[in-house]
């Protein structure tokens, strides 16, 4: 199989194999009392979804934000072409920007018409694109389905030849690594003392603000009670209501 996709299924990278395989917009359990803290952020050297409040702490990762189009996880074209080969993947335009889906979007009943057609879930698509996610490209070069159409050395390639050479592709490859020997342990040793500064930076936080929201509340009960007593100062007895003569 390696011999017939020119070794597709090495070409992937093993952070793009837990990247289609992790759920995103979950609360995050380290800032369960924050707002906003659903993890739409995958760290591509932990191999773990983030949270905006986790940020501070993999600064210094490579990231790539998640969102979300007709229900499904969608990742930027921009973003993605930086790390990943998305050639022959159809993009879909959203908010101005394109985008593409990472996995497999489910159909209610399969497409009978005649046309261009995902090479792995039989989508109908536009031309020139094979594929209607990332995962269904990842699919077929680990199960090598040509289906008629076969893939140029370079489609064959999840990452580019550019990012590959790159200092920062490295140092994602080599974190990469250490989660697949470590089962994934690797990554949470490293993280931990950065998760408790970051609990401990939370707490500080919440403190703050509950003192804030304390003083807020006194000033709006002193802004009631001033308002109460102008309205009982200006207030005016009114007509008196007689019933009437029968």
């Amino acid at each position: 199989m390696g011999k017939e996709n020119g070794g597709g299924a090495s070409s992937i990278p093993h952070w793009l194999t837990i990247l289609l395989g992790e759920k995103f917009f979950d609360p995050c359990l380290v800032h369960q009392s924050e707002k906003k803290n659903e993890k739409n952020i995958f760290c591509l050297s932990c191999c773990t979804t983030l949270c905006p409040h986790c940020l501070p702490v993999h600064r210094p990762h490579r990231r790539l934000q998640i969102r979300r189009y007709v229900y499904q996880d969608v990742i930027r074209l921009n973003d993605a072409q930086k790390i990943i080969n998305c050639s022959l993947v159809q993009p879909y335009t959203t908010n101005s920007a394109k985008v593409v889906f990472l996995n497999e979007r489910p159909m209610s009943r399969p497409f009978r018409g005649s046309g261009n057609l995902c090479i792995n879930c039989d989508r109908s698509l536009q031309d020139p694109f094979l594929f209607c996610s990332l995962s269904c490209k990842v699919n077929h070069l680990k199960t090598a389905k040509h289906g008629g159409k076969k893939l140029d050395q370079s489609d064959r390639q999840m990452t580019p030849d550019s990012v590959l050479d790159s200092p920062v592709s490295k140092s994602v490859g080599s974190h990469s690594s250490t989660c697949t020997s470590n089962g994934g342990n690797g990554s949470a040793i490293n993280c931990k003392s950065s998760l408790l500064a970051c609990t401990a930076t939370t707490e500080f936080v919440n403190k703050i603000k509950k003192k804030r929201s304390h003083i807020s509340m006194r000033r709006i009960s002193c802004r009631q009670e001033a308002a109460a007593a102008a309205e009982s100062i200006s207030r005016r007895k009114g007509v008196p209501h007689r019933s009437p003569l029968n």
